[in-house]
C-alpha cells in the first residue's frame, strides 16, 4: 500500500542523512581509521536508522529521489562500519594512555556533575555533625563512634590481614563503583544519590575526627590510596550520569539508539578506573593502614594525585583523539 510522506516528516529525517554522510566523507578521505571510535559508534546508528528510513520512503512512489539517496548511503556506510579493526594488549595500552584521557575530557560534564554532588554531600555532613552530634552517631554507628572517641582508628584490623584485608576493599569498590554507574537506568537516581550518600559519609567522618583531634590520622590514612580511589567514584558517578543521559535526553537520536550510545560511551568511563581500583585496593590493604609516617603517606598521596591529573587532562594528540 502506497503512502504518501509529509514534508515536516522530510524535514525531520534530512538532518541525519546529512550528517551520516559528512562522516562517511570524512572516513573516504582517509579510511575508517580518520573516524573516532565514538563517530564509528555514531554512525552505526545513523545506518541503523537510514535502513529504517529507506523502508519507509519506498513506500512512497514520489519519495523516489531521496530514496535513491539514502540508498547510496547506505551502500557506502556498510563497509566502513562493519570493517574489522584490530584489537589486543597494545590497543588496550594505547585506550589507557591516550584514549581513555580523551573519553574522559569529552565527558567533563558529567564529572564536573558528578563532583559537585560529592563535594555538597561532604560539605553538609560537615555542617549535620558540628550542629547535631546524635546525626553523627546515626550515621556511623555506635561501634565506630565508640573507636573514634577512644582516640582510635578503626582500620587497625586490617594490619596482619592485607591480602584478605585488599581483596575485600578492591570488591566493595568495584561495587560501590558498579551502583553509581549501573543505576544511571533508574533515570540517574543511582549516580546521583550515590555521589551525594559517599560525600555526605566523608564529611561527617571527616568532622568527626576533626572534633575528637584524628584529623591527621585520618587524612593520612585516607590520602595514598584515596588520591586514585575517590576520583574513581566521581567517574563512575559521571559514567551513570552519562548513561541516565541517554535515556532521559536523546536528542535528535530515538530513544533506544541514544540509550546504546550513551551505554557504550559510559562503559569506556567504566573501562578505565578499574586499573585505578585495582591500584587504589593494594594500598589501601597494605600501605594506608601501616605505620609509616604521616609525612610519607601525604607525599604519596600527593604524587599518586598528581600523576593522575597529568594522566586525564593533558592536552591529547589529534590521532589519539580520534582512537578514543
Amino acid at each position: 500500500m502506497a503512502i504518501v510522506l509529509s514534508n515536516r516528516w522530510l524535514e525531520k529525517r534530512r538532518p541525519y542523512w546529512e550528517r551520516l554522510e559528512q562522516l562517511l566523507s570524512q572516513a573516504s578521505a582517509g579510511g575508517a581509521r580518520r573516524l573516532a571510535r565514538s563517530e564509528l559508534r555514531e554512525a552505526a546508528l545513523l545506518y541503523r536508522q537510514a535502513a529504517g528510513d529507506l523502508s519507509t520512503l519506498r513506500q512512497d512512489p514520489t519519495a523516489g529521489v531521496y530514496a535513491a539517496r539514502v540508498n547510496q548511503l547506505l551502500a557506502r556506510a556498510h563497509h566502513i562500519i562493519y570493517s574489522s579493526r584490530g584489537k589486543g594488549f597494545r590497543r588496550a595500552l594505547l585506550f589507557l594512555r591516550d584514549g581513555y584521557p580523551a573519553v574522559v575530557q569529552r565527558q567533563m560534564r558529567y564529572v564536573l556533575v558528578a563532583l559537585a554532588l560529592m563535594v555538597g554531600g561532604a560539605a553538609l555532613g560537615v555542617v549535620l555533625t558540628l550542629a547535631r552530634p546524635q546525626f553523627m552517631r546515626q550515621m556511623l554507628g555506635p561501634e565506630m563512634v565508640s573507636t573514634i572517641e577512644q582516640h582510635e582508628m578503626w582500620t587497625h584490623s586490617i594490619v596482619g590481614l592485607e591480602p584478605v584485608a585488599s581483596s575485600a576493599i578492591m570488591t566493595n569498590n568495584l561495587s560501590v563503583c558498579f551502583v553509581a554507574f549501573a543505576g544511571g537506568m533508574v533515570f540517574g537516581i543511582g549516580p546521583v544519590w550515590s555521589m551525594f550518600f559517599n560525600g555526605l559519609l566523608l564529611g561527617v567522618i571527616g568532622a568527626a575526627c576533626q572534633q575528637h583531634a584524628m584529623a591527621v590520622d585520618l587524612w593520612s590514612f585516607v590520602a595514598p590510596h584515596g588520591a586514585l580511589e575517590l576520583p574513581s567514584i566521581v567517574l563512575a558517578g559521571a559514567a551513570g550520569l552519562r548513561l541516565s543521559g541517554g535515556l532521559l535526553f536523546p536528542g535528535l537520536y530515538r530513544r533506544r539508539d541514544a540509550m546504546a550510545l550513551a551505554g557504550a560511551e559510559a562503559s569506556r568511563l567504566v573501562a578505565g578506573i578499574i586499573p585505578l581500583l585495582v591500584i587504589a585496593g593494594t594500598l589501601e590493604g597494605f600501605f594506608s593502614p601501616s605505620s609509616a609516617p604521616a609525612w610519607l603517606k601525604f607525599t604519596v598521596g600527593g604524587a599518586l594525585f598528581a600523576l593522575l591529573l597529568v594522566w586525564l587532562f593533558r592536552p591529547v594528540a589529534s590521532a589519539a583523539t580520534r582512537e578514543a
